[in-house]
């Protein structure tokens, strides 16, 4: 079953109406919201499995398949 999240990132990518570049920026939000949950997630006592490595998998799928190009990567990125 599709998570609430990988079906907006379908949704995003079969928009006709949106531009790439407006496509890879809501695909961006998405990623960067689905890291910060990630690294809470990572720092609480919950369980290993957040379920935040699956979303993020297919954020950059999507972002890959629009030619997005991997933001560079400073010391405090995951």
């Amino acid at each position: 079953m599709a998570t609430f999240r990988e079906m907006r990132v379908l949704e995003i990518v079969e928009d006709g109406s949106l531009t790439t570049e407006q496509k890879i920026a809501e695909l961006r939000g998405i990623e960067s919201e689905a890291r910060g949950l990630q690294r809470a997630a990572s720092e609480s006592p919950m369980g290993d499995d957040d379920g935040w490595q699956d979303d993020l998998r297919q954020v950059r799928l999507a972002l890959d398949k629009l030619g997005a190009k991997e933001p560079k990567k400073g010391a405090a990125s995951l």
